[in-house]
């Protein structure tokens, strides 16, 4: 996958291998391969929408995107600039620009400090302001910012709802006056009212600052609400990726078939039928050969076991990992061993 113009994040091959140590020398004796090859790219003002099951590598890739930990192989470019070995002033520099929201905060904020002093020592760290007053009128302007009242900014985070506590770790991370932010399940721990609340603040923000936003979730009807394209996500790699009303009303891969027939309507007659998936995600330290969806995909066929589909571009804008180009719901796994795929089959790279 290229880069497009107008791309704030391009990421190619981007791989992340955890060595496993054993023996009494503690030598490598293998590779957790938490990412392994993918490729993505995030438009200036955009939501990129990463969706998949727990233990995908959802969160492996977004910390290594920020340069939180350092990826085995692949590339980075970042406003145009490949960013993949920056490290100490550069890497500083950088992190103003690309900050992450996490998924639990109650983990994520330092129970010891003051709202303020939360935002003021990002602000010293990296040399923001100049005085005390100054850092305390900006606490107060990103704390309104964030909808909540200057009084908050006394407190401490225990005294904070869960809603709240996301809204203060939302106004850190605009501390910096970042371009790209990465929300990590940002509303999986809150109710679902306070949910659509932090959906709306941080769609809000985004129109507000012109953000860019790599929003994490196992949850495809989170996404869609927030999301312009869709990444799926699946052991490792991205198996398709699309405008997401594409990918809810025409989804290629077998995988996002089962994850998009698999959300909630109000409707039942109009679910779409698929059959249910089998067994359980593979370890990313035995990796199937193959496309490694084949031990679980009902239409897997001997090519889907013996040969690794690449990432390829279907339509515009429209990339999915896999050997057919079919719609999977109304075909049969005999009917493609038998070649019964009508023109389906892509042709050999």
């Amino acid at each position: 996958m290229k880069g497009r113009d107008g791309d704030l994040l391009t990421v190619q091959d981007l791989h992340k291998w955890f060595p496993i140590k054993g023996g009494l020398l503690g030598k490598t004796v293998g590779q957790l391969r938490a990412v392994d090859g993918v490729s993505l790219s995030v438009m200036k003002g955009e939501t990129l929408g990463v969706v998949g099951e727990s233990g995908c590598g959802k969160t492996t890739l977004a910390k290594t995107i920020l340069k939180l930990i350092k990826p085995t192989k692949g590339k980075i470019i970042f406003d145009g600039s490949d960013v993949t070995d920056l490290s100490g002033r550069k890497a500083m520099r950088l992190r103003r620009r690309m900050q992450i929201v996490f998924q639990d905060p109650y983990a994520s904020l330092d129970p010891r400090q003051t709202v303020r002093s939360c935002l003021t020592e990002v602000m010293g760290v990296h040399g923001l302001v100049t005085s005390r007053r100054e850092s305390e009128e900006a606490a107060e302007n990103l704390i309104e910012k964030v909808g909540l009242n200057p009084d908050h900014l006394l407190r401490f985070p225990h005294e904070f709802s869960g809603g709240q506590r996301q809204r203060i770790a939302v106004a850190r991370a605009l501390v910096t006056n970042p371009d790209f932010l990465v929300l990590d399940e940002p509303t999986s721990s809150l109710d679902v009212s306070v949910q659509a609340q932090i959906l709306n603040l941080l769609k809000s923000l985004q129109r507000e600052f012109g953000l860019t936003y790599l929003f994490i979730s196992h949850n495809l009807a989170v996404i869609r609400q927030v999301s312009h394209r869709t990444a799926v996500m699946y052991l490792g790699r991205m198996v398709e990726i699309a405008e997401t009303e594409k990918i809810y009303s025409e989804p290629k891969h077998p995988y996002t078939s089962a994850l998009v027939s698999a959300v909630p309507i109000p409707d039942p007659s109009r679910r779409t039928e698929l059959a249910a998936l089998e067994g359980d995600v593979p370890s990313p330290v035995n990796i199937p050969p193959g496309c490694r969806f084949n031990t679980r995909c009902p239409y897997a066929t001997e090519k889907c076991r013996r040969e690794t589909p690449p990432l390829v571009e279907i339509a515009p804008s429209h990339w999915i990992e896999c050997h057919y180009d079919i719609d999977f719901p109304s075909m049969k796994r005999s009917d493609l061993e038998r070649g019964l795929i009508s023109g389906g089959e892509r042709a050999p790279e």
